[in-house]
């Protein structure tokens, strides 16, 4: 801290975050030493301010059909600087100019589901999360691609082939599905009996 004159009666403490209660001493001192502090001031809240820190870790994916999952770090407490705090979401399709946005109001949200018919599976977004208080729009996340969810695979598997190994045992085989646009990621297969 900085020293004061001995004449000064009061000093201006700078660099605080908004929306926080502090509490101040007062220590005096001269050629021999520091004495004891003052008893502590009343708790004093500063005023909000607009938030100026983005959430991190924007991601997402999976999801059904027709859905853009939107997932991000919650921003603390300490940071929100006011009330009503909530998070901004902006997304669009890949290559378009028009942002879709949207608010959640919950501070401790850190998900955002957008569902419409017309989003095909597998189809690739540019997302932005941010936050708002009382005070205003703050800072905004830099751009994240997010894929839209999967659609059930559309095709079967083909080369399917049975070899019998026992009395009991048949071992079946088949050519794996390749990754594309229309089957996704593959996560399993399913044999049934004929």
């Amino acid at each position: 801290p900085e020293v004061i004159n001995g004449r000064t009666h009061k000093a201006t403490v700078v660099d605080l975050s908004p929306w926080v209660e502090y509490e101040f001493r007062v220590v005096a001192s001269n050629s021999v030493g520091i004495g004891e502090p003052s008893r502590p001031s009343a708790l004093l809240k500063t005023k909000a301010a607009v938030p100026v820190v983005a959430p991190t870790n924007i991601s997402g994916g999976g999801g059904s059909r027709s859905e853009l999952v939107i997932t991000w770090e919650p921003v603390s407490e300490e940071l929100q600087n006011g009330e009503g705090f909530g998070y901004i979401i902006m997304f669009r399709p890949l290559g378009s100019a028009t942002w879709t946005k949207a608010a959640v109001a919950s501070v401790e949200s850190s998900k955002y589901v957008y569902r419409n018919e017309s989003i095909r599976p597998l189809s690739p977004f540019e997302v932005k999360v941010g936050v708002y208080n009382n005070e205003g729009e703050g800072t905004l996340s830099s751009i994240s691609i997010i894929y839209s969810g999967e659609d059930e695979p559309q095709i079967a598997p083909v080369g399917v082939s049975a070899l019998s190994v026992s009395a009991a045992e048949v071992e079946v085989s088949w050519q794996p599905l390749a990754w594309n646009r229309h089957t996704g990621r593959v996560l399993g297969y399913e044999v049934s009996l004929g």
